[in-house]
């Protein structure tokens, strides 16, 4: 839907491009990223996402139906109007209902600190 590179964008009066012009990229190097998301019940043949890390910050909005975030220790079910702070976690998502469920995915480019990456897998693999 929208994204910048810059960690503080610049405001201006015209943009130098539309966001879907640039390159496309799963998560942001740095900068953020606005996505909104279908996602479809696996009875209807949607399927889960891979467990997955970024490092970015993520603000996750259910709009409409029901996801399952999945975490290594534990699963959170998410409804609509429910949001979740997601901060370099291991993940997936699923729908298990019975409708598409709707949610925006807000990133933003972050860094680990040395702290928490001591306590990380090695290798340390992210999705980007």
């Amino acid at each position: 839907m929208w994204n910048a590179s810059s960690p503080i964008p610049e405001l201006t009066s015209v943009e130098n491009r539309e966001p879907n012009e640039r390159d496309f990229t799963i998560m942001p190097v740095s900068g953020h990223l606005l996505r909104v998301l279908d996602v479809y019940p696996l009875k209807a043949g949607g399927r889960r996402t891979p467990m997955h890390r970024t490092q970015t910050l993520d603000y996750v909005v259910v709009i409409e139906g029901e996801l399952v975030l999945l975490l290594d220790d534990s699963e959170v079910i998410l409804r609509q109007g429910e949001v979740v702070v997601q901060r370099g976690t291991n993940h997936a998502w699923e729908n298990r209902g019975d409708t598409v469920a709707r949610a925006a995915f807000f990133h933003i480019g972050a860094t680990f600190s040395p702290e928490l990456l001591a306590k990380l897998p090695k290798p340390l693999e992210l999705l980007r």
